[in-house]
């Protein structure tokens, strides 16, 4: 069970595993061919009412996040990534321009988490 972040804009590598894009919206300026995503799993990005509340303000982040892992207690697309997960390496790919302060840190440390509750940590 790997778990990697990369920005849609970094080039695939085999290192990747299976791609899923986790951006409601397609990252502009990728060709579907340049993006290389096994998955877009749109349902896995935050509702469209918190993504625009955060507008990637680091001083809306503890805000953001909190609200976020919120969501993503019920989501679905958590399942779907936890049992690609099972099958080996997986990358969540994003478009975001900061690298610190964007959706996928928050579904990374998440999803962890929840490796971390299943392997009984």
């Amino acid at each position: 069970m790997t778990l990697l972040l990369k920005r849609v804009y970094e080039a695939q590598s085999p290192e990747d595993g299976f791609r899923i894009l986790i951006d409601r919206l397609w990252p502009r300026g990728i060709t579907k061919e340049k993006a290389a995503v096994d998955l877009w799993l749109k349902e896995a990005a935050p509702s469209p009412e918190l993504r625009k509340a955060f507008c990637h303000d680091p001083e809306k982040w503890d805000d953001f996040r909190a609200r976020y892992v919120a969501e993503l207690e019920t989501n679905a697309a958590v399942d779907t990534i936890m049992e690609r997960l099972r099958e080996g390496t997986v990358t969540l790919v994003y478009a975001a321009k900061d690298e610190t302060y964007n959706h996928a840190v928050v579904l990374a440390e998440h999803l962890e988490r929840q490796i971390a509750v299943r392997n009984g940590a």
